[in-house]
């Protein structure tokens, strides 16, 4: 079974240039499902349909939660699509069952009080202040998954841009655009990292590519490092960390754009969403955002009034 799925994770990646994240999640569930059939003397070529559905009822038992259990039987139904068409199977015993649906949750986003404090808190590090200030400062002016953040390549920010050119999930590409801020933020940093790129260099070190080096196996700044860097920043900004991620910073880049007036197309081009749907979530996020105003701030509301 192991090798079917290291086949299919190949597949995946040269075929779908699959994200590493995404192929990491797959073979999680994978083996986590040909655990559950060997354990029960199967294998993947012998399960039935009778079979993927008790897996998906124990997962249930277990208190896993539905999103987790459509995600496992998405890997399910696509390991059995990518079988049947390398002849591995006659059938795909996952194709009629249906899953448990998704219990849509409002993204979790910040104020703009919030965000300027987040801001100030890297502008005042004790250490790698101009780095920290550039890495805030894009990922609210742009919107951009921390991924595409910490690998962006140094060639993408040189000549003081407008706009930067960011690969995507599944290697798709888009145009941003930066705010003044973001731009000074990012033409001060630039002459910091150049300055000690040049100091490595003359070590004997090669030149990095990437905006955030690292001398890390990645060669980049890792999501891991940047997501304790975020975690710092709120508690020296006075905002709860629990509420403080890389993505909190997405949800405000679009709640605050929608708040401001711009339109669902336009920001999803900039988020980098393939359907509009996904985009839409944001409009939830700003029209309970105005209840709650209503709720703490109406004169009716507080004294209970109708």
């Amino acid at each position: 079974m192991a090798r079917w799925v290291q086949t299919f994770l190949e597949a995946q990646a040269a075929e779908l240039d699959a994200a590493t994240n995404t192929q990491l999640a797959y073979a999680r569930d994978l083996q986590d499902f040909a655990g559950w059939l060997a354990d029960k003397g199967q294998h993947y070529a012998t399960a039935t349909q009778d079979q993927v559905e008790g897996y998906l009822i124990d997962c249930e038992a277990a208190g896993l939660a539905k999103s987790t259990r459509a995600r496992r039987l998405s890997a399910i139904k696509q390991l059995y699509r990518f079988a049947f068409e390398e002849g591995w199977r006659t059938d795909n015993p996952a194709i009629q069952i249906q899953g448990p649906g998704r219990t849509q949750k409002l993204p979790k986003t910040l104020d703009i009080a919030e965000v300027d404090r987040l801001l100030d808190a890297a502008r005042n590090s004790k250490r790698d202040a101009l780095r920290n200030t550039c890495l805030m400062e894009l990922l609210y002016a742009t919107g951009m998954r921390v991924t595409e953040l910490v690998s962006l390549p140094v060639a993408a920010a040189r000549g003081d841009p407008r706009m930067l050119l960011v690969r995507g999930k599944g290697g798709k590409e888009r145009l941003v655009p930066l705010s003044p801020p973001a731009r000074t933020a990012l033409a001060a940093y630039l002459v910091q990292r150049d300055a000690n790129e040049d100091i490595a260099k003359k070590d004997g070190k090669p030149s990095s590519p990437f905006l955030f080096p690292s001398r890390g196996k990645l060669g980049h700044l890792t999501r891991h490092r940047f997501f304790g860097l975020i975690k710092e920043f709120a508690v020296a900004g006075g905002v709860s960390p629990a509420k403080v991620t890389p993505h909190t910073l997405r949800h405000a880049f679009a709640t605050h754009l929608l708040a401001g007036g711009a339109d669902l197309r336009s920001i999803q081009t900039m988020l980098g969403h393939t359907d509009v749907a996904t985009t839409e979530i944001y409009t939830h996020v700003l029209d309970e955002r105005l209840k709650e105003l209503v709720l703490n701030h109406h004169p009716l509301a507080k004294t209970g009034k109708t």
